[in-house]
């Protein structure tokens, strides 16, 4: 280990060159003397280009200093062009891989960014061709730091950032400390250094990256298409065309509910008809997810007035708001709401008989701080930091209950909270606001958890609601909500596209034989191509032998394509996507092909 100190007057702004991190207090924007700064810094073994930093500022004056925030481990890449991964939630739902342009900014706020917003991936990477540099926080649990990304002309920063909710007065011979940090220099893209990221995880802390059952990478039909109102009748009669389609799964989804926190079923559906639905599940040789929002409480819940005790209160006596369903959030690590939400697995489970589950909500990804005295926590925070434990207690009774059971967490546009994803065994792609997203979600799942089943979502929700090509070409599971042979009789039109008309049957007759037949999504993929610099946007996955590439692109006009990856010898391409099953010949290492296309381009290469 290697420990030095410095004493900073002012922030230092850090060459282009530089590869040493800059570290600083913020005190109301002032220069401030006397500040020492104590950096431990030591090599993470075993993890080549990963620097662990912990950074100590003490007070040397002789005058008590006011602190407002740390920043450390700051990293500058410079480049006109400059790609990141920023993966952090907000209700925006941004990407989570996107250019650095100039002026641009960015908070990262790994903590609540609005009233149900919040968690994340704890790093940050910034690249150009020829750089990659990233910063994150190497502690065992979430902390509520920021990782604020900046540029300044052709300068790109990112660092820790830990603010104080009131300014720290820091006296004479004080010290401050960051939490535990790294600084990561790599190459290519975002996806090495976050795949070294988690390995460094499992090592020092025993993260367990996922492993799916292979039921988890069989094609989804959700009865969402029928909306909050459908009925018993609507998803049983929909199953012949389910079958015949070839999916496997079938997720029955919300409204079967009294309301958000009484997940009995109401009296249009009644247990009664909860348990037909999925018997005729069972009987058609399919499997059945249902939908739950845990941790979500209506107001005029019976569990919010007779359990007070399982809400999570703030810090102003307030009860947290979860916005989409105007409820309330339960505390995550209450024993009341273990219990609570246990009895509930055992009712999904045992009493009418589901195989796996849907978890959803943007609201699942954290909570504030709980200040509920009844939740007998020695810090507000441990209800951010011990989030995972509550999803631990899902995974392991409803595995326990049913035997290689789904677990799928949808947080419904923000990006996943890290800690959590041991006790998931179905990413998903949740809610795309586009084809790129779906794709570049994949990718990152990908770098996370290799052996983790991405779920792509329904088709509907991609760029034209027929993007099938983004679901399948990256190894995602397909999916769909169609409506058959009638739409939601209470939508005013088939608002998503979801009515399956001959057009609509006609793709998917095409796409799911073709998902089936290749299951791509079992398959290996490769970095073999950097995201943002690489054109087209290109993916490959790697399946029995055979090597599967992915080319995305508005329109292609016959540009060269290198096809990386393969050796010497002689290469048979299929056009695996195409009606004609067009194929041809070239011959490694590293051919060039010259597709004409628009939209995506798909083949096998054997």
């Amino acid at each position: 280990m290697k420990n030095y100190i410095l004493i900073i007057t002012a922030f230092l702004a850090a060459a282009c060159s530089t590869k040493l991190p800059v570290d600083r207090l913020v005190c109301g924007g002032r220069t401030v003397k006397d500040i020492g700064v104590i950096v431990s810094e030591q090599p993470a073994e075993g993890f080549d280009g990963m620097t662990l930093r912990t950074v100590t500022f003490v007070n040397n004056g002789t005058a008590a200093v006011i602190v407002d925030a740390m920043e450390s481990s700051r990293i500058e890449i410079c480049g006109k062009k400059v790609w990141s991964l920023q993966a952090t939630s907000s209700e925006d739902r941004k990407d989570w891989l996107l250019p650095v342009n100039k002026g641009f900014y960015q908070r990262n706020y790994l903590g609540m960014n609005q009233s149900d917003y919040g968690g994340g991936i704890p790093m940050i990477c910034l690249w150009t061709p020829e750089q990659n540099l990233s910063v994150g926080v190497a502690e065992p649990v979430l902390k509520l730091v920021s990782m604020p990304v900046s540029r300044r002309g052709n300068r790109t920063c990112a660092c820790i950032r830990q603010d104080f909710d009131e300014p720290v007065m820091l006296q004479p011979g004080e010290s401050l400390s960051s939490v535990r940090q790294f600084v990561m220099e790599s190459k290519g893209d975002f996806f090495n250094p976050l795949r070294r990221f988690a390995n460094f995880m499992e090592a020092e802390y025993g993260y367990q990256p996922p492993v799916s059952p292979e039921d988890a990478f069989d094609a989804v039909w959700c009865a969402w298409g029928y909306r909050r109102t459908f009925t018993a009748d609507e998803v049983i009669g929909t199953l012949p065309k389910v079958v015949e389609l070839g999916f496997k799964w079938v997720d029955v989804d919300d409204g079967y509910q009294i309301c958000e926190g009484d997940w009995e079923a109401n009296e249009r559906i009644g247990d009664e008809g909860m348990r037909r639905i999925v018997d005729a599940i069972h009987q058609a040789g399919l499997k059945a997810k249902i939908w739950w929002a845990p941790l979500a409480a209506d107001p005029e819940s019976r569990v919010a007035k007779e359990h007070p005790e399982m809400l999570l209160v703030q810090a102003d006596g307030t009860h947290e708001d979860i916005s989409y369903w105007d409820s309330w959030y339960l505390s995550p690590v209450n024993t009341a709401t273990w219990d609570y939400t246990v009895n509930l697995v055992d009712m999904f489970t045992k009493d009418w008989g589901f195989d796996g589950f849907k978890l959803d909500g943007q609201h699942l990804n954290l909570s504030a701080p709980d200040y509920n005295p009844a939740s007998e926590l020695g810090r507000p925070e441990e209800a951010c930091e011990r989030l995972p434990e509550f999803f631990e207690k899902i995974y392991s009774r409803a595995r326990e209950n049913c035997p290689g059971a789904v677990v799928q967490i949808c947080p419904c546009g923000c990006a996943i909270n890290f800690f959590y994803t041991p006790f998931m065994n179905q990413a998903v792609a949740s809610d795309p606001t586009s084809s790129a997203q779906i794709r570049m979600k994949r990718k990152t799942f990908a770098a996370i958890c290799p052996d983790l089943a991405y779920y792509a979502d329904h088709v509907e929700l991609s760029d034209g609601g027929k993007d099938f090509p983004s679901q399948i070409g990256v190894g995602g599971v397909i999916g769909a909500k169609f409506t058959w042979p009638k739409p939601n009789p209470d939508a005013e039109r088939d608002r998503d596209g979801c009515l399956l008309d001959e057009e609509k049957e006609s793709l998917l007759r095409k796409w799911v034989s073709i998902y089936n037949d290749k299951m791509l999504s079992r398959g290996t993929y490769l970095n073999l191509y950097d995201y943002g610099f690489d054109k087209p946007e290109a993916h490959v996955i790697e399946k029995e032998g055979a090597m599967y590439y992915a080319f995305y692109a508005p329109e292609w006009n016959g540009e060269p394509i290198t096809l990386r990856g393969l050796g010497e010898g002689n290469y048979k391409v299929t056009e695996y996507a195409s009606d004609d099953l067009r194929t041809y010949q070239v011959q490694g290492p590293d051919p060039v092909i010259n597709p004409v296309f628009k939209g995506s381009y798909l083949i096998e290469v054997k």
